[in-house]
């Protein structure tokens, strides 16, 4: 009993330090799933608010969508444009991909932050033996391990175990465990090569950059992308106006037919004039049937966009969207060294062609510095104690041995082609950054012309619907005087009808050019309201007020 006791009390701390280890690693699946969401969610959001993005981001997929409330019925009021750029992004598989991209880089960064933290280990062991003799040996123990970077290249790395040894014979009665602990401790510098924070912390400093990278773009995919669902939204719109001027017109011209076929009965008309207004009659029918058909399609091809089933009802809210003051920011006209100034400036892309420059100007260093010579300075000290108490073990315990390594640089064509091939990979990162700029300034150019086009055809259009307008009413009042025919007012009606058509189509090319232009000069805004358009650079550079 007291030989009992006694075991019981020499295996107090390492039965109490397995227990440590064993409940310390017991997490589930789920808990270092929310770890790890905790620790990315916070980087992508530190990187985003630099970008001026402050809306929630999440890599899951919503449970509760405006997709689903549609296809239960519940969404009763009709879609607008911010509902369906929400639409899209929920359903959008290229959308969900950027998000996951971008979850992925700040992933990685947590892993290279980890690098370079104190990295703790523990493990633990216990194991029985024998021989044919039938002696046996019975062993356990638990091992602490710690290890850290540093930025000057320092490594140091430490260990202590705890272990107890029983050593059985087949003659012997003696089955007394024997403790003892042990520590360690390694410390490395590097004194040539691989020394020094800008070649040590390299891939931790990439790391970040990627992630801002990636979340720059995130937020350029998402102009774009909004950019892209409110061009077809715009498109279903416009055929919608188009529609509405076709039914118009057709209405009109069976007026017409039915007062033209009284005053034929009356004989005050020739069946000429009445075969005349029939015939565009049936042509106006025609038309508003194949701009049914027309109608249709484009909405069938926007709910394939946004992720609806093509049977699914999607009655678009027409508001305001087509009234260009609604479009406050068509009325400035920057010039172009303004507009090339401001999107050099602020373009996202373009800021991550530029910093890639400086990432393979490192890289060529580090290149470089492979080149070198290696010296190490290395320490390494260990110490034992017959006990299982490591705060016994004393100085008179501790082995210890300093020494330098060396590394001469021979034999070094692996590193000598690194080398030469990072040269000219900054070569080509330095013309990409050029070619890129090029092609910037020329696309801004190419939108501003067609900017400029688009708001000239908007204005000929509108003073064209106002002289279609005056022209349909004039010959309407000379057909009653007797001074025009059935053909005069036709023709008058048809080009009013076309004009009308023309000045939807060319209001919605101004107003998709405006968003184009200033899309690429990082001004467009994705916004609870939908899209707009930040003015603020534009309006300080002219010195305007907001």
């Amino acid at each position: 009993m007291v030989r009992s006791a006694g075991l019981s009390r020499r295996h107090l701390t390492l039965s109490a330090a397995l227990l440590v280890l064993t409940a310390a690693s017991c997490k589930a699946p789920e808990q270092h799933r929310a770890e790890a969401d905790r620790e990315v969610y916070g980087i992508i959001e530190q990187r985003r608010e630099q970008l001026s993005a402050h809306d929630p981001f999440t890599v899951d997929p919503a449970t509760e969508t405006l997709r689903g409330r549609i296809l239960r019925g519940e969404q009763t009021q009709p879609v607008d444009l911010q509902d369906a750029l929400v639409i899209a992004a929920e359903n959008s598989r290229q959308y969900r991909s950027e998000r996951e991209a971008l979850y992925l880089t700040a992933l990685d960064l947590t892993l290279q932050r980890w690098n370079f933290s104190v990295i703790d280990t523990a493990s633990g062991d216990a194991s029985t033996s024998g021989t044919d003799d039938e002696s046996d040996q019975r062993q356990a123990g638990v091992i602490w391990g710690w290890s850290k970077v540093f930025g000057s290249g320092l490594q140091v790395l430490g260990t202590l175990a705890l272990r107890s040894v029983s050593l059985v014979g087949s003659d012997s009665t003696d089955r007394a465990w024997r403790e003892f602990s042990q520590a360690s401790l390694s410390i490395t510098q590097p004194l040539l090569r691989g020394a020094g924070a800008d070649i040590v912390l390299e891939p931790l400093k990439q790391a970040e950059r990627n992630v801002l990278y990636q979340a720059r773009d995130f937020e350029r995919f998402r102009r774009t992308f909004a950019y892209d669902v409110t061009q077809q939204f715009f498109g279903v719109l416009r055929q919608m106006d188009i529609l509405v001027n076709e039914e118009e017109n057709y209405r009109g011209l069976q007026t017409l037919r039915e007062r033209n076929e009284s005053f034929a009965e009356a004989g005050r008309l020739n069946e000429i004039e009445v075969d005349q207004a029939r015939q565009n009659e049936l042509s106006a029918r025609n038309r508003v049937l194949t701009q049914r058909a027309s109608l249709q399609t484009s909405q069938d091809d926007f709910k394939f966009l946004l992720g609806l089933p093509i049977d699914a009802g999607l009655p678009l809210d027409r508001a305001e969207y087509l009234d260009p003051e609604t479009w406050e920011w068509l009325e400035l006209d920057p010039p172009e060294a303004l507009v090339v100034r401001v999107a050099l400036e602020r373009r996202f892309d373009y800021a991550t062609v530029r910093e890639q420059v400086v990432d393979a100007q490192r890289k060529m260093n580090i290149a470089a510095d492979a080149l070198r010579n290696g010296l190490e300075l290395q320490f390494d000290a260990s110490a034992r104690s017959e006990d299982d108490a490591p705060e016994r073990i004393s100085g008179e315990d501790v082995d210890w041995t300093l020494g330098v390594g060396l590394d001469l640089a021979v034999n070094r064509l692996p590193e000598r082609n690194a080398y030469r091939e990072s040269i000219i990979r900054l070569a080509q990162a330095e013309r990409a950054a050029e070619q890129f700029a090029d092609g910037i300034v020329a696309d801004l150019r190419q939108e501003l012309r067609t900017l400029d086009a688009a708001r000239q055809t908007y204005e000929i259009q509108q003073r064209a619907v106002e002289l279609a307008q005056r022209r349909v009413e004039s010959t309407n009042l000379s057909l009653e005087a007797g001074r025009a025919s059935t053909r005069d007012v036709l023709e008058s009606q048809e080009a009013l009808v076309g004009a009308r058509n023309a000045l939807t189509s060319a209001l919605t090319s101004y107003i998709l050019s405006g968003l184009a232009l200033y899309r690429d000069m990082e001004l467009l805004q994705v916004t609870p309201e939908g899209v707009d358009v930040d003015t603020a650079p534009i309006l300080d550079s002219m010195g305007q007020d907001p």
